[in-house]
């Protein structure tokens, strides 16, 4: 999957019908991992895709401001931040391993947020206090928020209801509620279906 063809803005994954897994309204982290969205036929709709929707993305969950003014660099961060945490959701759900690159790279962004400005030199200034770039601060500060929620929701109670949906071809995750384990009422249909026609299939071919 190309960017180009991946990318799409947070309105076009509204538009493809799917509302927030369950769960995803609870931790914004696990709506990060979902945030790209696979549909039949090889399609993609990445609401982090360009810069301007990744940016909405931020503001839509309170993470950043509408005036940001996010960059490519800056999503990219994001998307791969959201591709570490999906890594270890799913090692979590199939109960494996979890990688070391993605624990790496969530317990990076937790301790990227500065406490404090650092101390810098140079030949003009001599000793002085640097300010990262405000962008940066946002984004180190979103990230930050972003891998702490992940880390709360793969340790805390509702880990054990983390699950992948089962309907062909989804990717997102959620948290089951009851009997149900599709994210989605879609999804949900689209597995009755699969399986009402395996049936008939199956009666057919006898």
């Amino acid at each position: 999957m190309s960017e180009t063809d991946a990318a799409a803005d947070t309105s076009d994954a509204v538009g493809s019908g799917l509302p927030s897994a369950p769960g995803a309204e609870l931790y914004p982290a696990l709506d990060l991992a979902n945030s790209v969205i696979a549909l039949p036929g090889g399609q993609f709709l990445d609401a982090l895709g360009t810069p301007s929707s990744a940016g909405q993305w931020l503001v839509d969950h309170n993470l950043a401001p509408a005036d940001a003014g996010i960059q490519e660099l800056c999503a990219a961060r994001l998307r791969s931040l959201r591709e570490q945490v999906r890594d270890l959701l799913a090692a979590h759900v199939g109960g494996h391993p979890a990688p070391a690159t993605a624990l790496n790279a969530v317990n990076d962004a937790l301790t990227r947020v500065p406490t404090a400005s650092p101390l810098g030199w140079d030949s003009v200034r001599g000793m002085h206090r640097t300010a990262p770039h405000p962008i940066d601060q946002i984004v180190d500060q979103a990230l930050g928020i972003l891998a702490a929620d992940a880390a709360d929701l793969l340790t805390g109670s509702d880990a054990e209801r983390l699950t992948a949906c089962p309907s062909t071809p989804c990717n997102r995750y959620l948290l089951r509620a009851g009997r149900r384990h599709w994210c989605s009422v879609r999804c949900g249909d689209r597995a009755r279906a699969a399986r009402a026609y395996a049936r008939r299939t199956r009666t057919t071919a006898g």
